[in-house]
This record gives C-alpha cells, structure tokens and sequence, in this order.
C-alpha cells in the first residue's frame, strides 16, 4: 500500500493549524502515513501550543501518528516544508508520496484520497494538486500556465485586444472544470510523489515566499514528471493568513526577488529583463486606460516604480562584482 506523508507548515497560526490537522487526518483514513507539522520558528509560542495539543487529542499515538518538529530558522515557504518532507515517516523511511496543506486549507473528507488515486492510476505525472475554494465555495484560481515575457505583458496591460492576442501565453487561463493537466499549481494542496523529488531535488530554498511552486513544477516538467489538476480532490481555503497578501500596501521585497530569480534562474538574465520590461510596459497600457476611463490602478501603490527601481538594482548589484575587480585587481602570484 503507497504511504502518504502530510505536511502542514505553521506560522504563528496555531489554532488554525490546528483545525488543518484535523480534517487532515480525517482526510487520511484508510491511507498509510503520517502528519507532520513544522513550526517556521514562528516565536510566538506556537511550537509550544501545537505539541500540547497534539498530546492532549492523542494525536502523538494510532495509525496517523502527528508530530510537531521545528525548523530553527524561518526560510520562507519552501524551506520550511523542506524540514517536514526530509524528515520522513516516523522512523525515518521515506512515503512513497509527500502532501503539502496549507494551514489555512481544510481538505473535505476524500481530498487526498483522490489525489492519491489519481497519481497511482497515473504513473507518468509527478504532481497532483486540488480544487481550491474558498470558505463559502467561491472558486479560488490555482491552476496556472509558466510565466513568460509575452504573459508578463497580457497580465500587466489588462486589455482585451492584448488579451486575445497572446492568448495562449495567459498565465491564468480559465479555470479547468474537469481533471487535466496543467503547468503548475499553487502548494495549498499538492501531493508530490517522492521519487520525482529524488529525483529533482526539493523545494529551491533561495525562494523566501512565492514562485517556489512554479519553479519546483517546471523542474519536474522539464524532468519529464507533469502536474495534473485534479477537481474531484476538493479543498477550502481562507487564503493569505499567514502572508498578509490581501493587505499588502506595497509589494514586498521578497515578491520582487522571487520573480527576478525564478526568471534568472529558469530562462537567464536577459529573459529576465525582458519579462521586467514587457510588464513595464503592460502596467504603462493599463495605467493610460485607467487614466482615461477614470479606473483604480488596482495593484498596490508605486508597484511599477518599485520593480523597476529593484530590476535595476539587482542588475547593478549583478555588475558591481565586475567592476570591482577591473578597478581593483588581483595580485599576481
């Protein structure tokens, strides 16, 4: 019988946490494996909280033994889900499949099982994720197409005749309505099956927060391991609990560096900068319209001159190496 590792990443969310925990395991049964949460150093006692409680509910003993390990460190999202999947069963085996849940999602009661059915009857894809909605059933979109320069430019300009132009580059396409395959997925839900990540490596740890999902399904893409969206595995989401997303008064650093090193990392430097100038000069298209029709901008305040103000710097920073070197040069040996 394949073995299911559950990891669910804390950050000062215990009590949420907690409630994840829950339908987790009531998600779990008639599977084998094991929970594990990982507390991301969140310093607010919630370690402390999340161990209590998984003793006091028995949790500790049975067929789903919960444990609560903590990081040491807060690396950000792929890290911290790193230290759970490391670890391992209890005993230190490996599952034949890791599943990711957000603390903030409540998969319903045959969520994981459909997951793990589906990536059993279908051994060419690596990744499975679910359906997420959100409290009240609203579709939230997690299925998406890879970045690139031309779905910078479509996303950014927010018109139509763009829209239908670059159509096939769109990064958030409509939402499939049946099982499909897909470019990559949000990490609400996703149940990876461990030989890929053998194979592949786990999460990029230089990601603090965002584009790690994508980043780790383009690796397994191109390492010939596909994710498939799997609707009938249904999952609720409050979403942005822990990341404070939907208050964001100005896009925070690390968005912008998670960007720039998943272009520079995946495509180089120069696809980079050019992905940075085509949503440019998208957010420029749509800034003349709003202007006109008298619209909300929408994104946070000062978003272009902020990530044309860290392009910039990153790329002299990238520089700086070099021109160090040409005015101070090494000695001779």
């Amino acid at each position: 019988m394949a073995t299911v590792l559950t990891v669910i990443l804390n950050w000062r969310t215990a009590e949420m946490t907690l409630r994840a925990a829950e339908a987790a395991l009531i998600a779990m049964d008639g599977i084998d494996g094991a929970l594990t949460i990982v507390d991301n150093d969140s310093g607010d006692g919630s370690f402390e909280v999340l161990s209590a409680a998984v003793v006091s509910r028995g949790w500790d003993v049975g067929p789903h033994r919960v444990r609560v390990i903590q990081s040491g460190r807060n690396g950000g999202f792929g890290a911290g889900n790193n230290v759970g999947i490391r670890a391992g069963l209890p005993g230190g085996a490996k599952p034949d499949y890791a599943y990711i849940l957000n603390s903030d999602a409540f998969p319903a009661p045959d969520a994981i099982r459909a997951l793990l059915v589906h990536l059993e009857s279908h051994p060419a894809t690596g990744f499975a994720g679910s359906h997420i909605h959100g409290p009240e059933g609203d579709p939230h979109h997690t299925a998406f197409r890879f970045p690139s320069i031309a779905g910078e430019l479509e996303q950014a300009a927010r018109f139509g005749p763009v829209s239908r132009l670059l159509r096939k580059a769109i990064v958030a396409p409509p939402l499939p309505v049946t099982t499909q395959r897909v470019d990559w997925l949000a990490g609400a839900s996703l149940m990876m099956r461990q030989s890929v990540l053998d194979r592949i490596g786990l999460f990029d740890e230089r990601f603090f927060l965002y584009f790690e999902e994508t980043e780790l399904c383009l690796r397994a893409a191109r390492a010939g391991w596909p994710t498939d969206y799997v609707v009938e595995s249904r999952v609720a989401h409050i979403g942005s609990v822990s990341t404070g997303m939907k208050t964001w008064e100005r896009i925070p650093r690390f968005w912008l560096d998670s960007r720039l090193y998943f272009y520079t990392k995946t495509r180089g430097p120069g696809y980079a900068a050019a992905a940075t100038l085509a949503h440019l000069a998208g957010g420029v298209i749509w800034r003349i319209r709003a202007l006109i029709q008298r619209k909300d901008f929408i994104d946070p305040p000062h978003y272009l001159t902020d990530m044309a103000a860290h392009a910039l710097a990153s790329a002299v920073r990238s520089l700086w190496p070099r021109a160090d070197r040409a005015v101070n040069p090494k000695p001779a040996r």
